[in-house]
């Protein structure tokens, strides 16, 4: 196991994250084509809740998977982080599913937010805001002593910077 060092900056995390998006874009198109092919739907609103769940679990796949081996997906290991319990080893698999569904959970809010903003303000372009839902995961970090995420915190594991 690599040495350990602190808690990765923010702008890390971020680059990480932007990074995991566009992997993600092949996961998500993958899982999609495999589901529309499946159930032989020709528009994206058929069954549109069956391909959302579909698509909920192909993304848990690949995280918690990427995790279990090592901690790291592959934007994790470019970046030089790694999820680990406190002292250090690799999460067990129950910790780590419950890390994916937690981590869901302000993005969500944050959208329900701005889902509000727009039926309060009546302007639909305010749902345009949305785009930023997935950042409000890093509000947590300013408040935290440690800068780790919420779900992180709840859970006792934390994102660590690797010395390469």
């Amino acid at each position: 196991m690599p040495p350990v060092s602190s808690t990765p900056s923010r702008l890390r995390r971020f680059a990480c994250m932007m990074y995991e998006g566009v992997l993600l874009f092949g996961v998500v198109f993958l899982a999609a084509y495999v589901f529309d092919t499946l159930t032989q739907s020709r528009s994206g609103l058929t069954l549109r809740h069956g391909r959302q769940a579909v698509v909920f679990v192909a993304i848990g796949i690949y995280f918690i998977l990427c995790w279990r081996r090592g901690g790291q997906t592959l934007p994790m290991k470019t970046w030089n982080i790694r999820i680990a319990e406190r002292d250090g080893s690799t999460p067990r698999l129950a910790r780590l599913v419950s890390r994916y569904l937690l981590a869901w959970c302000i993005p969500l809010a944050a959208a329900l937010l701005v889902k509000g903003a727009s039926y309060a303000t009546g302007y639909a372009s305010t749902d345009l805001l949305i785009v930023f839902a997935p950042f409000a995961i890093f509000i947590w970090t300013w408040v935290d002593r440690d800068g780790q995420f919420l779900h992180d915190r709840l859970l006792g594991t934390r994102l660590v910077s690797l010395t390469p």
